[in-house]
């Protein structure tokens, strides 16, 4: 996995992370400068912040130049090597020499300016020498730290991606058994109605219904290799399977849909309506002694497809325990786990019935095209 893939889009800026690394160790020059010029005031109260700015911000330069060496040195030699023993004594000899050199090294420069001999460097450099300078060895320490945290956040945020990835495909996975698991059932129920009509001597209907179903069939295979498909194209679906219904109900049963223009290119889940649909048909208006009305409706409400399918049947009470699990059989309670499932918390299914008066079930989720 690439860095990229597990770093903020913001750091994958080159600009963005050049002004990242430059603010900081710029903030390191003054705050190394401000405590510096603060303890020098102490015996030295006429000390300028300009000359105190300009050597520790020289010191902020070199640890920015040191920095790439000392990460690459991270790798090389984790802190971890020889059970931790060998990788903290390697990187320990390592920032106690920067700290010398950089110590005796500034030692020097200071006598080249002055035009001071070199014959007492030793001298000068034992006598000078203040635990400030152990704060080069911080400032390795400091940067090694950095890498390691950088690496951490990297691997969990990889371990985030990847968590994230497996829940998407076991969700995806999910979904597709639970669509999978809705089309032979809807065959069932379709063929169980041409077995009705065979044995009602309706042969003409029987053959009729089966040319129908043939050509429903055929739709269902285009559109089944999708996840989503449009409004416009589920409505389509709903008219070839209400033609299948009317063949068996006949002027019984009278289907409407109302839906706003806007609405039609919105993507949906496929197969999500049909068995709205098919429940409304079956168990409100096919029990019923006289016609019955489906409406299937739809609306826009504040960035979210609003869909109603309602009917006018036989209904049944919330207060009766077995009613309200008959009519969630599969068709509906996978409805409702696809919803869930896919939309989480910003998905709705709301059932609502009365005895004699007939069904609704209203579905939403966010409007997207």
């Amino acid at each position: 996995m690439s860095a990229s893939s597990t770093t903020p889009p913001s750091l994958n800026n080159p600009t963005v992370k050049w002004l990242g690394i430059l603010s900081l160790w710029a903030f390191v020059g003054l705050a190394l400068s401000t405590e510096v010029y603060f303890n020098l005031r102490v015996s030295k109260p006429d000390v300028s912040f300009l000359a105190v700015a300009q050597a520790q911000y020289a010191r902020a330069v070199l640890w920015a130049l040191l920095a790439p060496g000392v990460l690459w040195l991270r790798v090389r030699v984790p802190v971890g090597s020889g059970r931790y023993v060998g990788g903290v004594l390697f990187h320990l000899g390592v920032s106690l020499g920067v700290m010398s050199a950089y110590y005796l090294g500034r030692t020097v420069v200071v006598l080249v300016l002055d035009r001071s001999s070199l014959e007492g460097f030793w001298a000068i450099a034992q006598s000078s020498f203040f635990g400030r300078n152990l704060i080069d060895a911080t400032f390795y320490w400091a940067v090694l730290a950095a890498g390691y945290s950088l690496e951490f956040y990297r691997r969990f945020k990889g371990e985030e991606l990847k968590a994230a990835q497996l829940e998407s495909r076991l969700i995806e996975t999910e979904l597709k058994a639970l669509k999978q698991q809705l089309q032979p059932h809807f065959l069932f129920n379709t063929m169980n109605t041409i077995a009705v009509l065979i044995r009602e001597n309706r042969n003409d209907d029987a053959v009729t219904l089966l040319a129908r179903l043939s050509s429903l069939l055929r739709m269902s295979l285009e559109y089944g290799r999708v996840a989503e498909v449009t409004l416009r194209q589920e409505l389509e679906f709903i008219d070839r399977y209400v033609e299948i219904q009317k063949v068996r109900f006949a002027d019984k049963l009278t289907v409407r849909t109302q839906f706003e223009e806007a609405m039609l290119d919105a993507k949906i889940p496929n197969l999500l309506l049909q068995p709205l649909v098919e429940n409304a048909i079956v168990h409100g208006i096919a029990p019923l002694l006289k016609p019955g009305t489906v409406e299937i409706l739809g609306r826009i409400v504040d960035g979210r497809v609003v869909v109603e399918v309602r009917d006018d049947g036989c209904g049944f009470s919330p207060d009766a325990p077995a009613a309200p699990n008959r009519r969630l059989g599969i068709g509906l309670s996978n409805t409702q786990e696809r919803i869930a499932k896919r939309y989480g918390v910003t998905g709705d299914f709301t059932l609502r019935s009365e005895p004699g008066r007939g069904t609704t079930i209203c579905i939403g989720f966010p409007y997207r095209t």
